[in-house]
């Protein structure tokens, strides 16, 4: 039903929203096929403002159909296209509405137009086709699955049902129309797995692969192919053939049990959607289309009046939105232009920085360290990187050839002196990185920005002995770079606005998420693991077995915390647990377990035997048992665990750490995979009491995350 916010309200009157418009144009097509009314999804802007459906958008949708109806009807016409301004196709109903239903019965008014306008064009007496040429999303999924036929464009980037991961359902048809066209599993791909592993997207050929489209197209020529085509099924000279959908009640309960499971292991049983949607697509197997709509409407009515999917509308807003205005950014005109950029380093993280850079950019980068072989290291795996980009067409050879040649590589710092930016990547120990900026200082500019990747030391420290502090920065990314879209800028005590304004601007060159952080320990993401990390890792050497502890956590975070141990490394983690607790030794611990995991250089906690993950037999060995066990449940640790996480978040809140508790949200979801239907962390703390049982108080105001009251 639904993927992107504008501006709006939740009656057609009162409501201010971007309009999509449905203009008709004939095409007269080849042969004997006759005219097809082409509809155009469109609502005037470019490509940045997708196709959303709003209620007057749909009146709009609706008499357009009704329009056609007639001159079908009438014999003016022998068939009805849709598609969508270019890269666009649709992007799902404008939750500015939804969010802003006041009660069950607008919830429904919503739901049942959606179904309305979409079942009108279901029962046209004419042949329709869907031509999705571009990202399509949520109810822009469900329109081109109420047309009889759909053409994909191999360039698509992006089609899903991403209404689970916010915490609704596909309530225009998707719960329904999917499962009978694809068969259950396939849907279930695409309606409960691509959005419990944090909202995957198929591209144009995947989708086709899967069943939703008839046939694949190549974008250049989509829409002239696409009408070719039409014409051809029109006149039998093309005969559409499907696999036919099995209703084998047990066949459909396998996929249903199975998605079941996932569900269960993402979220604990917290997160009401993708149970609803399950039942949904339960029923499809056997019910009638105006039965099955009526179901996805009281679904729907129940989940909009619900704080899972207020809380996900919370988080949209916050990547789509605070993301791009981050708060205490100083004035962009101070930004210095960066030309060229140093990377003191060259193993893993200063390659992936390199090959962003060189991406992103696209300036000339330097990368150094202490021998060739490392050098060519570094320098080789770039030029691997973007050798299989090349290979999967995702770059041409022209493209290709010029980002190797961005990316250089020398033993010495020579090559930094006419840098704009300079960052480092060496090892994360304070007398090393001084001793580099050192270094650097002498070789730069008085102007050039030095910025650290620094994942919890000082920035003021790092900067204390240099000529000009005021030109560093802390720059700290998430790994894996090209993955993660979090970046934590840190100003330090005497970080000038210039040096800041261009962190930012280079942030957003690459992309990224920007938050302005506080020079304090460990920052906002590592703080807060830290400290989450650190009480999980306190509850097992009490006697909690490490299992259990795991199992408190679905629905929290993206994985439980010791399989994350093992994905971040436990060296890195006790390195992070250390600092934090040096800097707050009275309620940040550290676990001789963890200590003992570190000195016998296990990577994990987990070995995956046959796929499924089982505490490591040699592992589980290190582990002192105590003398007098306390054995928690799931829900007594995941009690613990939030209460320490209120506290720490509360007090980084006083401190300044950021300027607001959506900060820290917005960082918990784009740097620790935090969960959408959540609001990230504050508005869970809130709805499950904590915050106030903890603190005192709450950390947004009611309604801000939550059901309006």
């Amino acid at each position: 039903m639904s993927d992107s916010p504008t501006t709006s309200t939740t009656s057609a009157q009162a409501f201010e929203e971007v309009v999509t418009h449905t203009p008709v144009r004939d095409v007269l097509l080849p042969g004997k096929a006759g005219t097809l009314a082409l509809v155009t999804l469109d609502n005037g802007f470019d490509h940045t403002k997708p196709n959303t459906f709003g209620p007057q958008t749909i009146a709009e949708l609706r008499a357009t159909v009704e329009g056609l109806r007639a001159r079908a009807e009438a014999g003016d016409i022998q068939a009805v296209g849709i598609t969508g301004k270019p890269f666009i196709f649709a992007v799902g109903a404008d939750l500015k509405a939804v969010s802003q239903a006041a009660s069950r019965e607008q919830a429904i008014e919503v739901a049942r137009a959606g179904h309305a306008a979409f079942a009108a064009i279901m029962d046209l007496p004419v042949p329709t086709f869907a031509f999705v040429n571009g990202a399509a999303m949520g109810g822009g999924v469900e329109i081109a699955l109420s047309a009889d036929y759909r053409t994909i464009s191999a360039g698509v980037p992006a089609l899903a049902l991403p209404e689970t991961f916010l915490g609704l359902v596909p309530g225009w048809g998707g719960c329904y129309l999917l499962p009978n066209l694809v068969g259950p599993a396939n849907a279930l791909k695409v309606i409960i797995e691509n959005p419990m592993n944090m909202n995957r997207m198929l591209k144009g050929p995947q989708a086709f692969e899967l069943g939703i489209a008839d046939v694949l197209l190549e974008p250049a020529d989509f829409l002239e192919e696409s009408l070719l085509w039409a014409a051809s099924v029109l006149t039998a000279d093309t005969k559409v053939e499907r696999p036919e959908v099995s209703r084998d009640e047990a066949e459909w309960s396998a996929a249903i049990k199975a998605a079941k499971g996932l569900v269960d292991l993402k979220t604990g049983g917290k997160a009401p959607a993708p149970y609803r949607a399950l039942q949904l697509v339960a029923e499809a197997r056997t019910a009638t289309r105006d039965d099955a709509f009526a179901a996805e409407d009281e679904a729907l009515a129940d989940l909009v009046m619900g704080d899972e999917l207020r809380a996900g509308l919370y988080s949209f807003d916050l990547v789509q939105r605070r993301a791009k205005r981050p708060a205490g950014a100083p004035d962009k005109a101070l930004a210095r232009k960066v030309t060229k950029v140093g990377i003191v380093g060259a193993g893993l993280m200063a390659s992936q920085l390199a090959l962003l850079f060189a991406q992103r950019l696209e300036v000339p980068v330097v990368m150094t360290d202490l021998d060739e072989e490392r050098v060519a290291k570094g320098v080789g795996y770039v030029h691997g990187e973007v050798d299989k980009l090349l290979a999967k067409k995702r770059l041409g050879p022209d493209k290709a050839n010029r980002l190797k040649a961005l990316v250089t590589g020398a033993t010495s710092k020579d090559g930094f002196a006419d840098a704009d930016f300079v960052i480092e990547a060496v090892f994360e120990e304070m007398s090393v990185k001084k001793q580099v900026w050192a270094e650097i200082e002498a070789i730069v500019s008085p102007e050039c920005v030095l910025a650290t990747n620094t994942s919890s030391l000082s920035i003021t420290e790092m900067a204390a002995e240099l000529q000009h502090p005021e030109r560093v920065v802390g720059f700290h990314f998430f790994n894996p770079v090209a993955v993660m879209p979090l970046l934590e800028i840190i100003k330090g005590e005497r970080t000038d606005d210039a040096t800041l304004a261009t962190a930012f601007a280079t942030g957003k060159g690459l992309k990224k998420t920007t938050i302005l952080v506080k020079d304090s320990p460990s920052f906002i993401v590592n703080r807060l693991l830290g400290r989450f990390m650190g009480e999980v890792a306190k509850v097992v050497d009490e006697g909690t077995p490490i299992e259990v502890a795991d199992r408190a956590f679905a629905g929290l975070a993206p994985m439980p915390p010791f399989i994350l141990l093992g994905l971040v490394g436990p060296a890195i983690a006790l390195h992070n647990n250390e600092t934090l607790a040096k800097a707050f030794p009275d309620r940040f611990y550290v676990s001789e377990n963890l200590r003992k995991v570190v000195a016998a250089k296990k990577a994990a906690i987990y070995i995956w035997p046959e796929g499924k993950p089982v505490v490591d037999p040699e592992v589980e060995a290190l582990f002192d048992k105590p003398a007098d066990p306390v054995v928690l449940s799931t829900e007594e640790v995941r009690e613990r665990v939030l209460g320490v996480l209120a506290d720490e978040a509360r007090r980084m809140l006083d401190e300044g750490v950021v300027a607001a508790p959506m900060d820290l949200d917005l960082a918990m979801i784009t740097g620790a995979g935090f969960q959408f239907w959540n609001g990230g962390l504050t508005p869970l703390l809130d709805r499950e009491g904590v915050s106030e049982r903890v603190t005192g108080q709450r950390f947004l105001p009611p309604g801000a995350a939550s059901v309006p009251a």
